[in-house]
């Protein structure tokens, strides 16, 4: 995300904004329905940003294409299933955000059908904000689902390493976030795609507009 124009970081602000809100939103109401009542208590069961967003974690999202939300906790003591339902709560941020794209792109073709538009331009611009926030929501939900810790994708991968032996899982869980750090930090410096999110998002956002009949 970085060289943006001021028109594109425009577009961009609201979009991860209601992103990670929706992200998080979603954690918080399944650990809910599946028994733990601590993202309640902690306020995060809301749709207010102020409550999910990590101003630093933000930031660099919006700058650099790398952030975070404020983390959802939960108590797995009160959950009935507490590895099944860990994953489950883990699977609700980015299988939210990639449902959430979906609506937006039902949205984008019922305004297309029945709104007239009084130019192009309003075409173009109104095309274009639903565009950026399908996109970054379908971002949010793949990068969240690579199993590399604090990722969401990783909590398969450290419940299955726990049942086998926890100083493995808590080693992988700990440092893991180095080595996505360093991953991305390669792919900046190097200019070379280790991680080919772009391809999968392009992928994912090309059959979301093939399904609604938009392409």
């Amino acid at each position: 995300m970085l060289n943006l124009s001021l028109s594109e970081l425009i577009k961009i602000l609201p979009a991860v904004l209601i992103g990670l809100t929706v992200h998080e939103f979603a954690h918080a109401i399944v650990a809910l329905k599946l028994g733990d009542n601590t993202p309640r208590e902690l306020g995060r069961l809301t749709l207010n940003p102020i409550k999910h967003i990590d101003p630093i974690g933000f930031i660099l999202l919006v700058i650099v294409g790398f952030g975070w939300a404020k983390p959802v906790i939960i108590n797995r003591q009160n959950l009935k299933h507490p590895f099944r339902d860990d994953f489950l709560i883990s699977m609700a941020g980015p299988f939210s955000n990639l449902l959430f794209a979906l609506i937006l792109a039902c949205i984008l073709k019922l305004l297309l059908l029945f709104v007239p538009f009084s130019s192009e331009n309003m075409y173009n611009m109104v095309f274009s904000w639903f565009l950026w926030f399908i996109w970054i929501n379908v971002g949010l939900g793949v990068f969240n689902l690579l199993p590399i810790p604090p990722l969401d994708g990783s909590h398969l991968i450290t419940n299955l390493l726990a049942l086998k032996n926890h100083t493995i899982s808590a080693a992988y869980n700990k440092y893991g976030s180095y080595l996505l750090l360093g991953i991305i930090l390669v792919q900046r410096i190097g200019n070379l795609n280790i991680l080919p999110i772009g391809k999968v998002m392009q992928a994912i956002v090309t059959q979301i507009f093939q399904l609604v009949n938009i392409l």
